[in-house]
């Protein structure tokens, strides 16, 4: 265990944490909603950090980033635990246990399994990194000094003072905008979307790279109106050379009667984006479709074609004149 960033003491020995929206009031020997943050005797204590759950090299494709150190490979890590309480969580397992479990893995022992695994960098992933926020902080600490990227995949419901301090360490992150009020209180247990928004435009102020995943869900997120909104917010806030991804649902956790997202309204969500003014549009999570290649704005060609999570060619200006945007190049592998 190890004492809390960002919370406050009150009366009665009840804790008060600030690390996400939820502002959760903890009685003595209580935890907040993420199960991962304890009061003791009136100190708030992270119960996962040092306890890694899941631990592998995957390419930086799968996060999704793909305009982010391209070809890199990266080190994924994660505890248990999230913010969240999404019904379709595809990692439930280890996001919503009932116990808090965990290998005993120091920071400084990811970093230097990072290096001797020949990795670009370190992904805070599969859970949610907000959670695990100080074990997280002191491993991409020492990840920039051994010249290693730190990325997250968040659902970005983390207050602005964290996000600003993570921004100090972090390279890239990609951002799960779920949809709209409606989504987040149905399914999700959350409020609305506003929170999430403002913790990307902390992301985005910091020139943290920004990547958007939308997981559409029908029935929930799929109407044109919803898809509309979500891409003009991110044209008008993060710009137009922001990437979106539009990912399939396939039924897990709580929502296994529901159906597949249908291809057909995948691709509809592309031309809206296209048609918004967003230039770099992805489908996702469709096996053989093709929509994970990288075409041309303007002219519609072939620049960055990749098969699944392979990159198979790449073209970083176009022969009309468009050049691809990536960060991170100094990690990138083309």
């Amino acid at each position: 265990m190890k004492e809390a960033m960002f919370y406050k003491r009150l009366p009665a020995e009840k804790v008060q944490c600030f690390l996400c929206p939820r502002r959760c009031v903890i009685l003595p020997g209580k935890r907040g909603f993420c199960r991962v943050r304890e009061n003791s005797g009136g100190r708030l204590m992270s119960l996962v950090y040092g306890q890694l759950c899941s631990m592998a090299v995957d390419p930086i494709e799968k996060k999704p980033l793909f305009h982010f150190a391209p070809g890199s490979r990266c080190l994924s890590v994660c505890t248990v635990g999230c913010n969240l309480d999404c019904q379709f969580c595809q990692n439930s397992d280890i996001s919503h246990p009932e116990r808090v479990f965990g290998e005993d893995f120091p920071p400084q022992e990811i970093v230097s399994h990072a290096v001797r695994s020949g990795v670009g960098g370190i992904a805070y992933t599969y859970t949610e990194p907000t959670i695990f926020f100080e074990y997280a902080l002191d491993t991409m600490k020492i990840a920039k000094k051994r010249g290693l990227y730190n990325v997250w995949v968040s659902n970005g419901y983390t207050n602005p003072e964290p996000a600003m301090q993570a921004s100090k360490y972090l390279h890239s992150i990609n951002v799960d905008i779920k949809g709209p009020e409606r989504f987040y209180r149905k399914l999700c247990n959350v409020p609305n979307e506003k929170a999430i928004k403002d913790a990307l435009l902390v992301y985005n102020d910091q020139k943290v790279w920004i990547e958007i995943t939308n997981l559409m869900i029908p029935g929930w997120n799929t109407g044109r109106k919803d898809t509309e909104a979500l891409c003009k917010w991110v044209v008008k806030n993060l710009g137009e050379d922001t990437p979106i991804h539009f990912s399939r649902f396939h039924p897990s956790f709580r929502m296994m009667d529901a159906k597949p997202t249908p291809v057909r309204t995948l691709e509809e969500a592309e031309k809206i984006a296209r048609g918004i003014g967003l230039r770099w549009v992805y489908i996702g999570n469709v096996f053989g479709h093709g929509g994970e290649s990288t075409r041309c704005p303007s002219c519609g060609k072939m620049l960055i074609s990749r098969d699944g999570l392979s990159i198979r060619r790449t073209i970083l200006k176009c022969g009309c004149g468009e050049k691809v945007p990536i960060a991170g190049r100094k990690w990138a592998r083309l």
